[in-house]
């Protein structure tokens, strides 16, 4: 039924498409970064989008690791040491996508005049009791 939708892929990328091989083997050497820190105290690292389980190892910590288990969702590695290349850094010479022109104010959406204030009911006419014809 949802085998033809791609929702949330990214080219190259690993899902959790089960037809998908994943972009690691055992016996492999890679370098990685933790990015954080599972719950019984194992580093998480990502493949191509596979998570890779790492013991003793630290949240934004570089190694180099071996892949001693693959499984259909996640693997397992040891650290063999310190990584052998640096980080990937992301391109800074792009243009930020976003440019404020004007100081923002995160309460001011702009589409109330200035000063109204929300809370005086003095002029609100929509009371509990129906309206009435005056004479």
């Amino acid at each position: 039924m949802y085998g033809e939708r791609n929702f949330g892929s990214r080219s190259g990328g690993y899902n959790n498409d089960r037809q998908m091989t994943p972009p690691v083997r055992e016996g492999e050497e890679i370098d990685v970064t933790i990015e954080a820190v599972g719950e019984k105290g194992d580093g998480i690292a990502k493949q191509k989008g596979f998570v890779l389980f790492v013991p003793n190892t630290k949240a934004g910590e570089r190694v180099r690791i071996k892949i001693t288990r693959v499984l259909a969702k996640v693997g397992f590695a040891q650290v063999l040491g310190p990584a052998l290349e640096p980080a990937k850094q992301e391109r800074t010479d792009k243009k930020p996508e976003f440019e404020a022109k004007e100081e923002l104010d995160s309460e001011d959406f702009g589409d109330e005049p200035a000063g109204d204030d929300m809370g005086d009911d003095s002029s609100d006419d929509m009371g509990d009791e129906p309206d009435e014809e005056k004479n």
